[in-house]
Formats: structure tokens, C-alpha cells, sequence
């Protein structure tokens, strides 16, 4: 009896084969891309499908894809309600239930591969003590492909990161990995594995505004909680100035964190206007005696806060009535930089293994008279910042080498979207390198970026791996690697894949091979394998759309007609399954609530700018 046969068998008149769960029409694509018989067995690699439930065509079409050539044994698809039970019966079938991975949603997979992979994690657990690996996340703002990590495009950019060029070296580079394409968006998809509209968080917000990453998400960081991890934040949050969203309730036992980002911390200051970087925000910068309204700016902002699970959050390094300034925000980075070092201390001596994440706000900085020398060829604020941060790097990787646990814990370092552009690249000294666009863009420029992965019992060194990767990616296997992977939502759609066989096995053993890229709360491009289509413009039809060749043409200038007139329709069908799945799965609506709320140290100038923000609210 075959594998297919002993479920059908267990499972009983509660499973329902694939070809009953589809449509005429859906069944009839799903016919002409995997040869299926009525019993609903795939022919490639002895895989086979159990489901249960409506599923779309796109959400089969891309576990099956993910898993094509991977020597998939059995894809289980099902209810929510149905779980438990199904559990139980496929023991008889199943013998080890572990064996069973959540992937995604109400997906199982149970495969050759993943096989190979837990005994490879078990054999490193093994060898390590028992302790899973640590995990070290270094998210960096705002820089282009090439700006760090590649020794040749720092000559080319007139600058020198060698810190993070040794830590590329001593791992992976995942030379596709995309992001969103700005900060709030890439770090929602991180830290809840789905795109970052399905929270509402689609958009980056620079002042008060009263919303925030909503308490229902389920953070890898809570996830990781679960599973025994130790954690802290330190560093860029900007998902939201109310208390749910603050990283503390969202599952970090500690973190210090600015409630906003760099627009506030380095261009509205008294230095930025006096250079010129900003115009109009300083009250001396200029005089208008007919303005009426002395609350249209930002005033009283919350600058940075400190806070443990569990307790309230408290402001701290500015008085009331005190101004930033350049010079508080060259001692934050400082102040992070080194509690990123002391938490390394604390948590390196637990017996738990520990997830850090240290989310640095340079190198994006917008002022130079703090500076006597600059010592990059290229000059640019931005530029010099990075040797800066670079620095920094090199300091964190020789601490986990002092404290002998640099083999055990992984190291991921990345950027989190494009350049920051907008008419600053003479003052920053940044521009779109390789791919063209910036901070924003959905095109190549605002989403590729340069991710590193260091774990050296795990991981071969100076390797390269071409598979596509996105950020969500992540969650699923920052998952897989820490034990947590039954803790995974299964109450609403996950678009984070589970990378973990790319990072042991090495390039072509990837599980994604397409994008969905979002602008905001629109979508603006699909990418699918080396091809990208933008979307029509209002009014043009679907075979008008520009597709590019992505390794003939990396800065998408010149759309080709012949590559149209055979993937416009496929482009076209991915858009449309992806829009009845959006449809069928809605979005949770943002978080909301009153600003700043849980901290319980806040300035008179704030709460008044809280009780004129409430009024109107």
C-alpha cells in the first residue's frame, strides 16, 4: 500500500481529494501545469496531495511549485477545526507527528528534504549542547545594494566597509533578497511573516498619528518567547506610537527603541536647518507674522524609550522643555550600540539560547558640521556614517568571539530598502548603484538588498545563493531554526516561506520563486523568476504592461515586447489569483489608539500635544 493509500485510509471519509476541492476551471489550469490523476496524485517526485476545504489555485500552484524536484512525499492541506483529529489519525500512518512542519497557513509538508534538514538542526543542537543557536538580527536603514559587504563596490562608492565584508565572506550572501520598499512596511513583514497591508501597516508615518502594529499579530519574537528564546530589541522600531505596538508588547522581554524615525531625530534640529537640510520646521529659520496656528508643526514628540515585558515604557535622555538635538542623536547611537554589547553579556550567560534584534539608525545621517574629518573618499554624511556602523559590526562580532559563542549563533545582516534619495544624494552621498529607483520604488533600487548570513556550524562560508528570498522569509525560518515552528498562527494567511533548507543546503534549494511588491496599499509589480511586470497603467490593457528581463536589463528601462507577448497572460493570471486570494482572506484593520500611551514619564509639551492630537480624534 502506498503512502497516499494509508492516509486515504486513516483519514477516512473526512478527506476529500484535491480534483473535489477545485473548480471545473481552476482544476482544468491545475491539469495543464501538474498531470493529475482523478485520485489527485502529482506525478513529479512521488508527491501527492490530501486536502480538505475551498482552496485557491494560487495557493496550490505555489506550495506545489515550492516544493517541485524536492522529493515531496505528502502536502496536507486542512481546516483549522479539523486539526487535532487529523493529527491523531496520520500517527497511525505518520509514525513521528514532529516529522510534520507547518509551512504555511493550514499547510503541512512532510518531505525528503525537510527530513534531511531536522536531522541536520538536530545533529548542530547535538554538537552545541542541546542549546538551539542564537540569533542575531541586523537590520540596517536605507542603503542600496553594493553599499557594504562587496569589497569592489565600496571602491566604486569611495568608502570601505571591511567589518561587514569579513562577515559576507564568513557566510551566504542571498544575492535576491527583496524587501518592501521603506522601513515600516520591510520590518511588519519581518516580524509577522504576512505582507504588511494584511495589518494595515502599509504605509511609513513620520509624526503623531495615533496607530500603530496591531496586538493581534503574532510577532517572531513572541513566537521565539514560546519556544524558550531569550529577547531584546534595541534600536529603529517605527511600527506604531501607541503602547500595543511597542516591540516590549510585542514580545521582547527588553528594549530600548525611538518611538519615530530619523526625519525627527536628524532633520528636525536646529543643525539640519542650519545647513540647510530642512526648511521651515525651526521657529528662528524664518519669520511669518500673519500665521495664526502655533500647533501645525510637530511639538513634543516622544523621542526614546526603554521598557520591559510586562511594564511601562519610560522615556528616556531629554528633560522637559529641551530640544533635540545632533548631538542627542549621535550619543543614541552610541547608547544602542552599547547595549546591544551588554545585552550580548547578559543573555550569552543563560542557559536559553537568545534572539536579538539591533536595528541601528545610521548610517542615514543628515548633518556635517559634527564632523572635523571626513575620511571617505565619497564624502557624503551617509557614507562616512557607514564606516561608522561598520565599526560598530566589527565591535559585535568580536564580542561574540570573546564570549565563545560566535559558532552557535546566527548572524543575519541586511538593509532594509533602497538608498534614501528624494534630492539628497549630494548631501548623503548615496545614489541607486546596480538597480535603478530608491527608498519608495518599487522598482529593483527600492527592494534589493545586499543579506548576509553568518553561522559558521551551519552555514558554509563565501558562499553565494541566487534563489529568491523576501524578507517575510524570514519569520518562517528564524521559526524553523529556534523550535517555534508549531507556534505559527494558523488562523490567517503566512507569506513568509520557510528558507531553512537554502541556508543549509545552498543555492537551488530555495522555495520561492516569485514577489508580490506593494507600494503602499498598491500592488505595482510582480516579480517571477527572473522576469518583472509592472502594472498597467489606468486604461491599459493587461498585454500593454512593461516586462523586463531582470539580468539583461537590472535597471528595468527597457520593457521587452517579446517577453510580453508569451508571460502577459501569466503575469496577468498571478494578479488575479493573488487579488481572489486578498479577497478571500481581508486585511485586519491598523491598530489605533491614543498616542504614547504606557509611558510613564511624559513631558508637559508632550501630553499637550497629545490632548490637541485626542481633540479632533
Amino acid at each position: 500500500m502506498t503512502l497516499f493509500d494509508e492516509c486515504i485510509e486513516a483519514l477516512g471519509a473526512e478527506c476529500n481529494i484535491l480534483d473535489s476541492c477545485l473548480t471545473e476551471s481552476i482544476f482544468q489550469k491545475f491539469s495543464e501545469k501538474f498531470p493529475l490523476s482523478k485520485w489527485g496524485r502529482i506525478d513529479w517526485k512521488k508527491s501527492l496531495v490530501l486536502s480538505r476545504g475551498m482552496y485557491s489555485y494560487e495557493y496550490f500552484e505555489q506550495i506545489l511549485i515550492s516544493f517541485e524536484g524536492k522529493d515531496t512525499d505528502v502536502v496536507i492541506l486542512w481546516d483549522e477545526a479539523t486539526l487535532p483529529a487529523i493529527e491523531t489519525k496520520l500517527k497511525s500512518v505518520i509514525k513521528v507527528i514532529d516529522d510534520v512542519t507547518a509551512v504555511s497557513s493550514n499547510t503541512w509538508i512532510l518531505s525528503k528534504e525537510d527530513k534531511v534538514i531536522d536531522a541536520k538542526l538536530a545533529e548542530i543542537q547535538k554538537r552545541n549542547g542541546g542549546k538551539r543557536p542564537n540569533i542575531l538580527y541586523i537590520l540596517v536603514d536605507d542603503v542600496g545594494f553594493g553599499d557594504f559587504g562587496i569589497p569592489e563596490m565600496n571602491y566604486v562608492r569611495g568608502t570601505r566597509t571591511p567589518h561587514i565584508n569579513k562577515l559576507a565572506d564568513e557566510g551566504v550572501s542571498l544575492m535576491r533578497m527583496y524587501t518592501e520598499p521603506s522601513c515600516t512596511p520591510t520590518r511588519v513583514a519581518l516580524m509577522t511573516g504576512r505582507h504588511p497591508i494584511r495589518s494595515g501597516m502599509g504605509e511609513v508615518k513620520v509624526a503623531l498619528v495615533g496607530e500603530g502594529l496591531p496586538k493581534g499579530e503574532v510577532t517572531i519574537a513572541e513566537l521565539l518567547s514560546k519556544a524558550g528564546y531569550n529577547t531584546a530589541h534595541i534600536g529603529k522600531w517605527h511600527m506604531g506610537d501607541i503602547e500595543e505596538s511597542f516591540p516590549h508588547n510585542q514580545g521582547f522581554d527588553f528594549a530600548a527603541f525611538p518611538v519615530h524615525q530619523q526625519v525627527q531625530l536628524s532633520l528636525m534640529t536646529q543643525e539640519a536647518d542650519a545647513a540647510n537640510t530642512l526648511q521651515g520646521y525651526m521657529e528662528d529659520s524664518y519669520t511669518d507674522n500673519v500665521a495664526i496656528d502655533g500647533r501645525f508643526k510637530p511639538y513634543g514628540l516622544v523621542t526614546a524609550l526603554e521598557g520591559k515585558k510586562g511594564e511601562k515604557a519610560h522615556e528616556v535622555d531629554m528633560k522637559a522643555g529641551e530640544q533635540w538635538s545632533q548631538a542627542k542623536y549621535n550619543d543614541m547611537h552610541e547608547r544602542y550600540q552599547r547595549q546591544t554589547i551588554e545585552q550580548l553579556r547578559t543573555l550569552s550567560k543563560k542557559d536559553e539560547p537568545f534572539f536579538i534584534q539591533y536595528w541601528p539608525l545610521i548610517p542615514l545621517d543628515f548633518v556635517r558640521s559634527d564632523k572635523k574629518q571626513f575620511k571617505t573618499r565619497n564624502g557624503g554624511t551617509s557614507v562616512e556614517s557607514m564606516q561608522r556602523l561598520d565599526g560598530y559590526v566589527g565591535d559585535i562580532m568580536k564580542e561574540l568571539e570573546t564570549l565563545k559563542i560566535a559558532d552557535n549563533t546566527m548572524v543575519v545582516l541586511m538593509g532594509d530598502n533602497g538608498p534614501f534619495l528624494f534630492g539628497y544624494q549630494g548631501k548623503l552621498g548615496m545614489s541607486d548603484m546596480v538597480y535603478r529607483g530608491g527608498k519608495t520604488d518599487h522598482l529593483q533600487g527600492g527592494i534589493r538588498v545586499n543579506a548576509f548570513v553568518r553561522w559558521p556550524t551551519a552555514i558554509k562560508k563565501d558562499t553565494l545563493a541566487g534563489d529568491i528570498f523576501h524578507v517575510s522569509d524570514l519569520y518562517t525560518t528564524f521559526a524553523r531554526i529556534g523550535g517555534a515552528t508549531q507556534y505559527i498562527p494558523r488562523d490567517r494567511v503566512i507569506d513568509g516561506v520557510d528558507q531553512t533548507a537554502l541556508l543549509l543546503e545552498g543555492e537551488t534549494h530555495g522555495r520561492r520563486d516569485y514577489v508580490y511588491v506593494y507600494e503602499g496599499f498598491t500592488l505595482r509589480s510582480i516579480v517571477k523568476q527572473k522576469f518583472k511586470m509592472h502594472m498597467p497603467a489606468p486604461g491599459v490593457p493587461g498585454a500593454g504592461a512593461p516586462i523586463f528581463d531582470l539580468n539583461r536589463d537590472p535597471r528595468e528601462e527597457n520593457p521587452l515586447i517579446e517577453i510580453a507577448l508569451w508571460s502577459g497572460a501569466s503575469f496577468q493570471d498571478m494578479m488575479k489569483r493573488h487579488m481572489f486570494t486578498m479577497k478571500k482572506y481581508p486585511n485586519s484593520p491598523i491598530g489605533k489608539d491614543t498616542p504614547y500611551g504606557g509611558i510613564d514619564n511624559l513631558r508637559p509639551e508632550t501630553k499637550e500635544t497629545v490632548k490637541n492630537f485626542m481633540s479632533w480624534h
